[in-house]
């Protein structure tokens, strides 16, 4: 066999690994979309179970006829009130927010390589919730009594105060290097922090006050209008896009520093950059 057949053999063999890789991945692929489609049929099915569930009763097919309805006419019965106006913001507020909170979720244990890295033990929960406790027990915030009010006041306190955490996480690593273990430790640590700022303004405030704000943390779709889907419509449609774009990296980034800073990955800047979008998806949603 000459040196120029062993070429020729060496390069077909390499085709063949490369046709059989490629096949592989288009056959995964294939079964990652079949099985998105498969979900997102089920949270139709359900968002249906969920709006026939209420003080007035609504049949299952009903609610699609009376949101086929909605949709090019006015609102015209109490049933179309009852779907269009009152459940449906509710279900897909729930929608959103759910979402929100997962990808950013999924986005954080990636680049920390630790399961147990989310936004709620990376203390933005626990910020927004000190934010809006702030604003109900004592009337003011980061912009004073005078510059907003109520509702928007609540608001702006909880998202700012959300951001704070993950800030913390983001300068431990400007200034330091450290491993994807202790930046969860810190965002566990300021969960506790503002868990304790909390109670401490809860302790002689007043008892309505206190029972609203701890309403406000837990989280309620009670109230949730339409007024309320655009601003994380919004939040979703800027930042799901961008983390959407850094998934690779994220991939990349599970076989360790070493081996993404030689395929090219700057490690540094992808985690900044995931933690800032992860951390203003997490703080619009839920505040």
């Amino acid at each position: 066999m000459t040196a120029s057949s062993e070429t020729i053999s060496k390069q077909e063999i390499a085709k063949t690994e490369r046709a059989q890789i490629r096949a592989c991945y288009n056959k995964a692929t294939k079964k990652k979309i079949l099985f998105i489609l498969f979900l997102f049929i089920l949270v139709i099915i359900f968002a249906g179970i969920a709006a026939t569930i209420g003080a007035y009763q609504i049949s299952f097919t009903e609610v699609y006829s009376i949101l086929f309805h909605c949709l090019f006419h006015n609102v015209e019965s109490y049933e179309q009130y009852a779907i269009w106006d009152l459940r449906l913001p509710r279900i897909l507020l729930a929608i959103f927010a759910g979402a929100g909170l997962a990808v950013a979720g999924t986005m954080m244990q990636g680049i920390l390589r630790n399961p147990l890295a989310e936004p709620y033990t990376m203390g933005i929960a626990s910020g927004a919730a000190f934010g809006a406790a702030l604003a109900i027990i004592l009337g003011t915030g980061i912009l004073g009594t005078d510059v907003l009010v109520g509702r928007y006041l609540l608001i702006v306190d909880a998202f700012v105060f959300a951001l704070i955490p993950a800030f913390v996480v983001l300068a431990l690593v400007l200034y330091r290097k450290p491993t994807p273990g202790i930046l969860v430790l810190a965002g566990i640590s300021m969960l506790y922090i503002f868990s304790a700022l909390t109670m401490l303004i809860e302790v002689p405030a007043n008892p309505d006050a206190v029972k609203v704000a701890q309403f406000w943390a837990i989280g309620s779709l009670e109230r949730a209008s339409w007024q309320d889907i655009f601003p994380i419509s919004l939040v979703l449609a800027c930042c799901l896009p961008l983390l959407m774009w850094k998934t690779w990296d994220v991939n990349i980034l599970n076989s360790g520093d070493e081996t993404a800073e030689s395929i090219g990955v700057n490690v540094k800047r992808t985690r900044i950059f995931i933690m800032m979008v992860s951390a203003i998806l997490t703080a619009g949603v839920v505040c």
